[in-house]
């Protein structure tokens, strides 16, 4: 393939990656792996006729998604198709997929198919609910497993019932350890010459997740509870009202309570029978916190912002997202990184939140349209124009690109 002459010196450069992955999980895995100079291969089936991608394609979401990275259409699940990506996993150094294991399988595209291709290859999966166990077969989405996981149990106010988290939270973490994953796995065959299957699912990744209140309840039989917008273990961390909106404070311990009582003019605080051990703040944690808010709501957020940093307790706004990427710390870390899009002109992407000195962070390409580096890649493998023009004829391929060009990747 054409050398990816932007990727030359970033940590992944040289390393090929077959991306056939789905919905969100997986995708995110690759973007990181994209994003940091591997020559990533995107296999998408070809488009049946009438159907209608390009609306959801040329969507934000799915090219913030799917930047970095070379676009093929082939029809997996036909001989010809199967053989050619037989062809790139001889040659390929990576394959992340998220498909359910009786898809995979089905395909002859699982880790036992592939292993036999190419022994050196590091293979990625994600599904559902783990590659085996009783709901080996189940599909899952994130707010299934947010569910199924815990994180619904503990979200919200005692009041409200289960609440969902606003983002996509396992997909986005199972994506991001699974990147980890496959860079050790890289790693470790670089000493021994051998690939090997990393895989997670969105019910582990959730479960990680639930970090310090899942220790809680293995440990010392603690079930946790929703309590909305406080800390469920220090008191006062929380939410709390000012003139022009909310903010969240943070004083989790007693040298920090201790000056929160002197920036709120109320040193006597301190000496407050329920308030003055951390047990009691938390025990009285309703009347405590009524007691700030009086207070803090009688100016703005970043008067008292100012008042805490200089008293070094931690405390912020709460942004609405255009003013998360107005905030001039925002900016200055440079995480909406600017691209030229084709469809959205000069604007920004969500960058990585990664970052390597010598190397460095921006987006090198937008997504492509589909099929859009078939014949590249097609060419990549040895295939001549009349053999690419013949996938295309039959329907196993919908290549759209130039002629092929016969370069070696990096």
């Amino acid at each position: 393939m054409a050398k990816d002459s932007k990727a030359k010196h970033l940590p992944l450069s040289g390393v090929v990656v077959l991306d056939l992955t789905l919905a969100r999980a997986g995708p995110t895995c690759v973007r990181h792996l994209a994003d940091w100079g591997a020559e990533v291969i995107r296999i998408e089936p070809p488009v049946p006729a009438g159907e209608d991608v390009i609306g959801r394609r040329n969507g934000a979401d799915f090219q913030n998604l799917h930047r970095n990275k070379k676009m093929v259409q082939l029809d997996l699940k036909s001989e010809k198709g199967h053989a050619v990506l037989m062809r790139l996993v001889e040659r390929a150094d990576v394959l992340v997929e998220n498909m359910r294991p009786q898809v995979k399988d089905r395909l002859k595209i699982s880790w036992e198919h592939v292993k036999k291709v190419n022994p050196r290859l590091v293979y990625g999966s994600i599904s559902g609910f783990g590659q085996t166990g009783p709901y080996r077969e189940r599909g899952g989405v994130d707010q299934i497993a947010q569910g199924m996981g815990g994180l619904m149990s503990i979200t919200g106010f005692p009041e409200s019932g289960p609440v969902r988290v606003g983002i996509p939270i396992n997909d986005l973490t199972a994506g991001n350890l699974l990147a980890m994953g496959i860079a050790m796995a890289l790693f470790d065959r670089s000493r021994t010459g051998e690939g090997r299957w990393v895989y997670t699912s969105l019910l582990e990744a959730q479960i990680f997740m639930l970090d310090f209140q899942a220790a809680r309840s293995l440990v010392k039989g603690e079930v946790a509870k929703q309590a909305g917008n406080d800390h469920p273990t220090f008191t006062p961390t929380g939410v709390f009202p000012t003139s022009d909106g909310s903010m969240n404070i943070a004083s989790s311990s007693t040298r920090l309570w201790t000056r929160l009582c002197d920036v709120l003019g109320k040193p006597e605080w301190k000496d407050h029978p329920d308030w003055n051990t951390g047990v009691g703040r938390t025990q009285h944690r309703a009347a405590l916190n009524k007691a700030i808010s009086e207070i803090t709501r009688q100016k703005p957020a970043a008067h008292w912002v100012e008042q805490f940093e200089a008293a070094g307790i931690p405390a912020g706004p709460i942004n609405t997202i255009d003013k998360v990427f107005a905030d001039p710390q925002v900016q200055h870390l440079g995480i909406a990184a600017p691209i030229s899009s084709p469809l959205f002109g000069d604007t920004k992407f969500v960058g990585s939140p990664i970052n390597f000195t010598g190397s460095p962070r921006e987006i090198r390409y937008p997504a492509g349209e589909p099929g859009a580096q078939t014949a590249e890649v097609l060419g990549w493998l040895g295939c001549s124009e009349a053999e690419i023009e013949q996938l295309r004829s039959t329907g196993v391929t919908q290549a759209t690109d130039s002629k092929p060009r016969t370069e070696r990747a990096a």
